[in-house]
């Protein structure tokens, strides 16, 4: 009987053993969409699902903004592996759907890294 636990509940956040996900594995995809994490000029940085994206300008939805990250040190290291201080990272709740004028950077996610980001508790004042 295998008795590995690989998520475990803490304060209701399910949060998955690291090497329990492929760093490399793409994040998943919702009707085709991949979720990605989008620096943009001037609005800063937001993950969702990357419905369209013409030139400069891209729409996300079930979109988070990333507005301070601890564990991470670049939005690099943060795609491919998300945060290792989920607690002290602000990330507010979600926004159903977002537009955003002046993408500079759209980064792929990793399925380790998504499911980091979605778990880091929402933020708020």
């Amino acid at each position: 009987m295998n008795t590995e636990v690989n998520t475990m509940t803490v304060n209701g956040v399910e949060y998955v053993r690291a090497d329990s996900v492929k760093s490399s594995a793409t994040a998943t995809n919702v009707d085709g969409m991949p979720y990605v994490i989008v620096r943009t000029y001037s609005a800063g940085v937001f993950a969702g699902y990357l419905k369209s994206r013409t030139g400069k300008a891209v729409k996300l939805i079930d979109v988070r903004r990333l507005w301070y990250w601890k564990g991470a040190a670049s939005l690099s290291q943060l795609a491919m592996e998300g945060v290792t201080n989920p607690n002290e990272c602000k990330f507010p709740c979600k926004v159903s759907q977002i537009e955003l004028t002046e993408a500079i950077e759209v980064l792929g996610v990793t399925k380790r890294a998504q499911s980091c980001i979605e778990g880091v508790p929402i933020w708020k004042e």
